[in-house]
């Protein structure tokens, strides 16, 4: 890697220059100036990292891959270099780290620079921001990028996120009025360490300074009149309120549509007795599955409950699902498409626990499901109240796991699977676990029978 990545900045400093010299003209003409600019600050971040030591962060590795495919693409005539600087952008906010947000920030002020209508590049500008904490100027960025922004579906996550960075800085300027009317009322002498305080407190302050802030004020304050004085208690409620809009964004509708959280208990319930088919999402599936009439529409039909598991990328949107199971993958899973797809209940595997917390409360959609696995179900291959399997044997596929889980619960009349084959085909260790269950085997369906 050591040498991989001095090779990368020695290439990214012969299109770019060094730090503080401009870029070189090149025969024949060559990338625009912001790009040259944005190669250069590339560079400058490859610098720091050699100069860190050995890469260890898997997240860092792919950042640098990212700065390699826009170094590529800067030198490559007819090579679309700008969407290799929005990736990479997205790459260093994925990254992490505070340098990398800085990075991304200013990559995105070099892509808003090279198309000043790019919704893309606003919106990068916008992460960046608001990974740093500047959630005013964030603000701002988020909403040119809605002005440009024509698919209302996409503009949902933004338009929330506007939301919640507003609340925050709503709740300080109530404290604030708060303060002020109480100061009004007191002695001319009042607190000077309250007061100043008070006066570093801003919406407009950086997150962790405006926390800082409004922290002290809280703590004065209550050790000035005493926790039980209502206006001290208005204000640490909305100290708690600013927190928790600091931490994450509001669900839009608490209650998911009145959705039933479901524990090991109720899912035992739900499949006793019962038929059940997991069916694979693959073009041929699908397409005999929606061909009217067909031998494969019928089977399915027959079954008392129908699995789907992860992104349907062939399924047709009505397909009957009574069970969707996903499983939560990549450093960010929050980040994923959100689980609009109707379904009777939605099963989400997913460690570690703050990860699936945070993608249940980004990626679930109101009424979009009648009941939702809860954390007992999250992690049933490794459990050790279900399966409790050692995780060194490698990621398992989601139909693998509801399968086991089908398999632990007992209770299924009959589990099949339909359409497991080519590139839906299971590992060879999933294979060979559901090879000795198998009952019976058709052209259609692997039936297994459940021990």
């Amino acid at each position: 890697m050591g040498q991989t990545l001095t090779g990368l900045l020695t290439s990214v400093r012969a299109i770019a220059g060094r730090p503080g010299t401009p870029a070189q003209g090149r025969p024949g003409g060559g990338p625009d100036q912001a790009l040259l600019a944005a190669l250069r600050l590339c560079g400058d971040h490859l610098s720091a990292l050699a100069a860190a030591g050995p890469l260890t962060d898997a997240r860092r590795t792919r950042l640098i891959a990212s700065i390699g495919s826009l170094t590529t693409a800067c030198s490559t005539p007819g090579a679309d270099a700008f969407d290799a600087l929005l990736r990479t952008g997205h790459q260093a906010l994925d990254s992490g780290g505070e340098a990398e947000a800085r990075l991304a920030l200013a990559l995105a002020d070099e892509a808003t620079a090279l198309r000043a209508r790019s919704k893309g590049a606003w919106r990068l500008r916008g992460n960046a921001l608001d990974a740093l904490g500047r959630g005013e100027e964030a603000i701002t960025a988020y909403e040119r990028h809605l002005a440009l922004q024509q698919n209302t579906a996409a503009s949902r996550d933004v338009e929330r996120r506007i939301a919640t960075l507003r609340a925050a800085g709503d709740r300080i300027d109530e404290a604030l009025t708060l303060f002020r009317a109480g100061a009004d009322t007191e002695a001319s002498g009042a607190d000077t360490e309250v007061s100043g305080a008070a006066a570093r407190l801003s919406r407009h302050l950086p997150a962790a300074e405006a926390r800082t802030a409004f922290t002290d004020l809280v703590r004065l304050r209550t050790a000035e009149h005493g926790a039980g004085d209502p206006a001290v208690r208005r204000l640490a409620t909305l100290y708690a309120e600013h927190r928790r809009l600091s931490d994450r964004d509001p669900v839009a509708d608490p209650l998911l549509g009145g959705a039933e959280p479901i524990g090991v208990p109720g899912l035992r319930r739900l499949v006793a007795g019962r038929t059940v088919c997991l069916v694979a999402d693959t073009p041929r599936t699908a397409e005999q599955e929606q061909r009217p009439g067909s031998p494969l529409a019928a089977l399915i039909e027959g079954y008392d409950l129908v699995v789907r598991c992860d992104e349907a990328r062939h399924t047709a949107p009505a397909a009957r699902t009574d069970l969707h199971a996903c499983t939560l993958r990549g450093d960010t899973p929050w980040k994923g498409p959100r689980w609009d797809r109707r379904a009777g209940a939605r099963l989400v595997f997913g460690d570690p626990l703050p990860h699936w917390r945070l993608a249940l409360r980004s990626r679930l959609v109101p009424g979009a499901q009648d009941r939702v696995g809860d954390a007992t179900l999250r992690r049933p291959l490794h459990d050790p109240a279900l399966l409790g399997e050692e995780a060194g044997a490698g990621p398992a596929s989601t139909a693998y796991t509801v399968l086991r889980l089908l398999d632990f619960l007992g209770t299924p009349a009959r589990v099949d699977l339909i359409g497991f084959e080519g590139p839906a085909a299971l590992s060879p260790r999933e294979r060979e676990w559901v090879g000795t269950r198998t009952a019976n085997t058709d052209d259609t369906a692997v039936r297994i029978t459940l021990r």
